[in-house]
């Protein structure tokens, strides 16, 4: 068989492409590539997580009601206030980034100098945020107590409104309290440190609260559904939320339940959870902790990463390096990194804030 080899424009080559293919540097062509394979990386996390999400979807943390927090602002409910104040800083940064770029086909160094500044401090002030929310994430505001089977019940009061432990339990100075160690934890596990307060004393506290409540990790079916099933089973399942849930109408929210069935899962509890961990959540279930650690932290990292890098070449810059070779590519090469992780954001925001 013969092969036929056609000559595009550079004579014995097949192909006259170069060291610049597409006229695309050898640089700019490696950063799209890694872009690449680190887009497929967080499709894959993502995809993990809207799997997960939808396997356990009735008892999926409301993040209005997890990310409600503002510095500053104690007690305050402000959900995804800050979280949204901290994408506006992220995505402003691109912009700076983008300007940036364009001073540098410019050639025009203080012009570079000054948009990659407001990179850098976009980019500073992102990180120091997503660590503010891990902290607030981790050490939890209100507190819940935890059932044989892994449930998290949390305390409202009559209006809705969470009732932090603290407010809650009454403390017992007579009673002794053991930390558990790996020879005689949970299947080895040791206990990082001990609760604010035993159950029992979560427990008084809420037999004298009378106005305390249960409000469960699962969310509120829809009740017209079931009423309108053809299963008997369903039937019975919501006559029996109509009558022990305070917000039987209220679908897609967290089931609070009436005073005497409230009575009646505290009874239940075995543990108290404050904040969130790999094994304990006190907003519902750990999954969602364990994603939320991952992923935010993985971008975050990415985050890091591009303010070292922008820190940098902007050093570089200062210096004249670049003005030296006449050519800001390198600055390009940084922004096409600092735009794709800008861009994660978008997606991580949606998945776990918005929708």
């Amino acid at each position: 068989m013969e092969t036929t080899v056609t000559n595009t424009g550079t004579e014995g080559k097949t192909w006259g492409g170069g060291n610049q293919p597409l006229k695309v540097s050898y640089g700019k062509m490696m950063m799209w590539f890694f872009i690449l394979s680190d887009a497929l990386t967080f499709s894959g996390f993502l995809a993990a997580y809207g799997f997960s999400r939808f396997k356990f979807i009735d008892s999926w943390p409301i993040a209005d009601q997890v990310f409600n927090h503002f510095p500053f602002l104690h007690g305050v409910d402000a959900p995804m206030y800050y979280v949204a104040l901290m994408t506006f800083i992220l995505i402003f940064s691109s912009v700076t980034m983008v300007l940036a770029v364009d001073a540098g086909h410019h050639m025009k160094k203080n012009k570079v100098i000054i948009y990659m500044f407001l990179t850098i401090i976009g980019g500073a002030i992102f990180v120091g945020s997503q660590a503010w929310e891990w902290k607030n994430f981790i050490k939890g505001e209100y507190g819940a107590v935890e059932t044989k089977g892994g449930n998290i019940l949390q305390f409202t009061d009559a209006d809705g409104h969470r009732i932090a432990l603290k407010d809650l339990a009454i403390a017992d100075a007579n009673a002794e309290r053991t930390q558990h160690e790996n020879k005689n934890g949970i299947w080895f596990t040791g206990e990082g440190t001990l609760p604010s307060f035993t159950v029992d004393e979560v427990t008084a506290g809420f037999l004298k609260n009378k106005d305390a409540l249960i409000r469960t990790q699962e969310l509120v079916p829809d009740i017209a559904k079931l009423k309108a099933s053809v299963s008997p089973r369903d039937k019975e399942e919501a006559a029996r939320l109509e009558k022990e849930l305070v917000n039987p109408e209220a679908k897609g929210e967290k089931a609070i339940y009436k005073r005497e069935f409230s009575l009646d899962r505290i009874e239940t509890a075995v543990g108290v959870v404050e904040g969130a961990n790999l094994v304990h959540n006190e907003y519902g279930t750990r999954l969602f902790a364990n994603f939320f650690f991952f992923i935010t932290g993985f971008h975050g990292f990415h985050v890091l990463s591009g303010v070292v890098i922008n820190i940098i070449i902007f050093f570089n810059v200062i210096i004249g390096t670049y003005e030296r070779r006449k050519n800001y590519e390198m600055v390009e090469k940084v922004g096409l990194y600092w735009h794709f992780v800008d861009l994660v954001w978008v997606f991580v925001f949606t998945f776990f804030y918005l929708v």
